[in-house]
C-alpha cells in the first residue's frame, strides 16, 4: 500500500491537480514530488491512476523560444517523410505502418 493519500474519482480536495489540469492553468509541477493519487475504479481490471500535484508549489510553464519552435518544426517535418519512398507524405507517417499509406497499400490506389 502506498504512503500517499488516495482519493476516489472526483473526490480530490481543492489545491491538488493532475498534470493536464496544471497545464490547462499554465503551470508545471516544477520538480515537486507527487502529493496524492487519484483512483478511478474499472470493471475486471485494476483502477486507473492519476497523480496529483500541489497547485501552490507549481511553477509557470517555460515559454517556447525561437530555437524550441525551430526544433519542433524540424522534428515534425522529419515525421512526414516516408522512409520507403523518401517523399513528403503531407501528414505524419503512422508508426503502425512505418511508411506512408501509398507505400503500405500499393494495390489499393484509387483511380481518381
Amino acid at each position: 500500500m502506498s504512503a500517499l493519500p488516495s482519493y476516489g474519482w472526483h473526490l480530490a480536495p481543492e489545491g491538488l491537480a493532475t498534470l493536464r489540469q496544471l497545464r490547462a492553468l499554465g503551470l508545471r509541477p516544477g520538480g515537486q514530488d507527487v502529493a496524492a493519487v487519484l483512483e478511478r475504479p474499472r470493471k475486471r481490471r485494476g483502477p486507473l491512476v492519476a497523480y496529483l500535484y500541489r497547485v501552490d508549489r507549481a511553477k509557470p510553464v517555460r515559454p517556447m523560444t525561437p530555437g524550441r519552435w525551430a526544433a519542433l518544426a524540424k522534428a515534425n517535418a522529419a515525421r512526414q517523410v516516408c522512409p520507403n519512398c523518401h517523399q513528403d507524405a503531407g501528414y505524419r507517417i503512422p508508426t503502425s505502418l512505418g511508411m506512408c499509406v501509398t507505400c503500405a497499400y500499393p494495390e489499393e490506389q484509387c483511380a481518381a
